[in-house]
Parts: structure tokens; sequence; C-alpha cells
């Protein structure tokens, strides 16, 4: 039995149904994780919905039958991968699929922070316009401004391919230097707080790993031009979500845009909701119709491959991967 947390995209679950007897969680948000426990008791397979299932011991530990978990996106910290490992269970993502969708949503952020769209369009709607104000908003622009990228692996790296038409000087920074990605892109590499002394806007698009979580917290904020603005499609965890509200509500950067926070979905009394300079968007850095297809497909694909003896496209933790014994036949 094949386990989805969610109704999945038909390109998906039509794919699963052709080889397993198919489990789906119908309700409008992921599986409660009562439902999940349970469903784990049966399960060969699961395909995960991240960041709100959570693949933990305990988890594993009540899925004696559990084989394979792939996962509705690139993302897999939700995930106990080491043991996973452990207990040989092939984790699985889906990198490629979303790449291109995510930069086009941290391009999104950015232009709107920078040009106060959300701002504006609140603005309208209560009725405050009355006349024109030449000093109305008034934002920033974002042709020959400099952007500095966090993470120049896949998305990073689109992020950045999009700022050439802009005319943007581009630098990044990551544990490494990568000169062939770098020269790909036009773009060059900082330490970090460096990149943050010289950006106008800054684009996170690492991994969240122990490394990278509260990367950017009071000090590295603190680094940033007041005119700056930040922007966050990967992981909330990197960026401590209070001491960006602190920073903006102090006017200490500019502005910022956010699809992705700590806690998910946010919190009532999250600070950054009453942040003015602060465009929100709730996780929909991969939501196109086509985007969400695809992950649905390769997510699936993974799961069959794995069932059925064939290593994964995409698997994560690859020491689990033993090649299936042939038999042999005489001749």
């Amino acid at each position: 039995m094949v386990f989805c947390s969610w109704h999945f995209p038909d390109a998906g679950l039509d794919l699963l149904r052709e080889m397993a007897d198919v489990h789906v969680w119908e309700g409008p948000e992921g599986a409660p994780r009562e439902v999940l426990l349970e469903e784990l008791r049966h399960a060969a397979a699961i395909l995960a919905l991240p960041p709100t299932d959570r693949l933990d011991a305990t988890a594993m530990e009540g899925a004696p039958h559990l084989k394979v978990i792939s996962g509705f996106g690139v993302g897999f910290d939700y995930v106990d991968v080491p043991e996973a490992t452990r207990r040989g269970i092939m984790v699985c993502n889906t990198p490629g699929t979303l790449t291109e969708t995510t930069a086009d949503q941290a391009w999104a952020l950015l232009l709107a922070a920078a040009r106060n769209v959300a701002r504006g369009d609140r603005y309208v709607r209560r009725g405050a316009w009355k006349k024109y104000e030449p000093a109305l908003l008034l934002g920033a622009d974002v042709h020959g401004a400099t952007l500095g990228i966090v993470g120049l692996g896949a998305i990073g790296r689109a992020v950045a391919r999009r700022a050439s038409g802009f005319g943007m000087t581009v630098l990044y920074t990551g544990r490494a230097p990568k000169p062939e990605a770098e020269a790909g892109v036009g773009a060059t590499f900082r330490p970090l707080d460096d990149l943050l002394r010289e950006s106008d806007f800054v684009s996170i698009n690492c991994a969240l790993t122990p490394e990278t979580r509260g990367l950017i917290g009071p000090r590295q904020l603190a680094l940033m031009k007041p005119t700056a603005i930040l922007v966050n499609t990967a992981r909330g965890a990197i960026v401590d979500g209070a001491a960006l509200a602190q920073a903006l509500q102090r006017g200490e950067i500019a502005g910022a845009g956010i699809d992705v926070y700590e806690r998910e979905p946010v919190a009532p009394d999250d600070p950054l909701l009453a942040c003015e300079t602060v465009v929100l968007a709730p996780h929909l850095g991969s939501a196109t119709h086509p985007t969400r297809a695809l992950m649905a497909r390769v997510a699936a694909e993974n799961i069959v491959s794995g069932l059925q003896g064939r290593r994964p496209p995409f698997l994560v933790n690859p020491d689990v991967w033993r090649e299936p014994e042939r038999s042999s036949s005489p001749l």
C-alpha cells in the first residue's frame, strides 16, 4: 500500500494507482499526525507533504513495511534521514522540478517589496487614494542595483540569470566559491558579511542545514544597508523571524519579501504580520499548475522505481541502495 498524505495532482496519483493500492488523505490540508502514524503501520511507501509531515524516528518505528519516503518538493529536512538510512528506507525528493518556478517567486517578491506593490494595493482598496501624490510610496530601483544571493545552487543560479535583464551586479556566497557556476551567471563570490554590506537586495536560496539554521540573525541584519530588501523563498528557519521583524520595525532595513516561515502556517501573533514593509506569501514558491503536476509525477516515479526494485531517480540517501541480486538461470 502507498499512502498519500494529501490529494496530490493526478499526474502522480494516477501513476501510483497503476501499480499499487493507494490511500489518499482527502482533507484540504495534509494528513493529521494521528492519521499519518496509523497509515504508516501498513504502508510500503509514502508520498509525503513537506514540511507538514514529520517522518521522524517515532513515525518509522511504527512503519515496519516502509521502503520509500518520497517528498513533494526538494527539501527533506522533515525526514530524519540518518534514521531512515539505518532502517534501509529510501528517501527521495524532486530536484529540478521547481527551480525556475521558485526563482520566479523570488523575483515576484523582490519586485513587490521594492516597488511597494502590496502596500499600494492595500492603499487603493481602503479608499485612501484621493489624488496624485508625487511622494506617495516611493520605492527602490531594481535596475542597476546589486543583488546578493545566499546559496548559488540550482535555484540561486536561476535567480541570478534573471538579474541580467535588470543590469544588476550579482554577488553570491556559500561554503566555497563555485567558479563554473559563477561564470555561467556572471556572479562574484563574497563572504557572507561582505555580501550583506554591499547588496541592495539579498535573496536566500540555500538549503536548510544545521549550519544554515538561523544564518540570518540580528548581527547579519545589522550589516545590511538601511535601504536593502531581504527575500526568502528557501526555508523559514534560515532567517530569525523575530529579528527580521524588529529590523523592519526599526527601519534598519527597508523591506522584505517572505514566502517561508519558521512556523507554518504563520501564527496570529507573528511580529512580521505587524510590519507594513514586508510582503508575505503563504509558501507559494512552486505554486503553479504545471510545476505542481510535475512534482507529483516525479515523486510518484521515485516510489514506483523503489518498490519495483529499481534505484529511484532522485535518492537522497544513496548509502541505502543495494542492487537487487539477480538469480542465475541454467543455460
